[in-house]
């Protein structure tokens, strides 16, 4: 719950949110609330981001399953006070780890909007490659892939 208070001002943030949609803190707590019910459902989900020396929240990374989808996608957020600090690849580095040795995932995914340079930037870092375009909530997207077995 001591989380809830940054991701809600974070998801309400036009800025921040340019690439998805921005939320009220209604819907943020939906969202909140569906993303740690995830690790009931499916035994993945999102994550809170914290600094290595203060403990302050600084982002959010995932390892989920959308519903209908079999594979494990990749997710991540910086808050806006923190971005350019390489926070969101080395949380992302992380899910991947997590996506290989926990779950033993054969490959993971990040949808990511064409103009989103910044979260392109971290997919080529974490070696993920652009597979295909799709759609996600009607809007046109990248699927981007990086095999991660063995």
């Amino acid at each position: 719950m001591a989380d809830f208070d940054g991701f809600a001002a974070h998801v309400a943030d036009s800025e921040a949110t340019r690439f998805i949609t921005a939320l009220d803190r209604k819907d943020a707590w939906r969202v909140f609330g569906c993303a740690t019910g995830m690790w009931l459902l499916q035994g993945a989900g999102w994550w809170a981001v914290e600094a290595r020396d203060t403990g302050e929240v600084v982002g959010n990374v995932g390892a989920f399953f959308r519903e209908g989808w079999p594979e494990l996608e990749l997710g991540w957020n910086t808050y806006r006070a923190f971005w350019g600090r390489g926070l969101a690849t080395e949380a992302a580095g992380e899910a991947i780890r997590y996506a290989r040795e926990v779950r033993k995932e054969k490959r993971v995914t990040a949808l990511i909007d064409a103009k989103n340079a910044a979260s392109l930037r971290v997919a080529a870092s974490l070696g993920l490659t652009h597979e295909a375009d799709t759609e996600l909530w009607g809007k046109p997207v990248g699927r981007h892939v990086r095999c991660v077995a063995g």
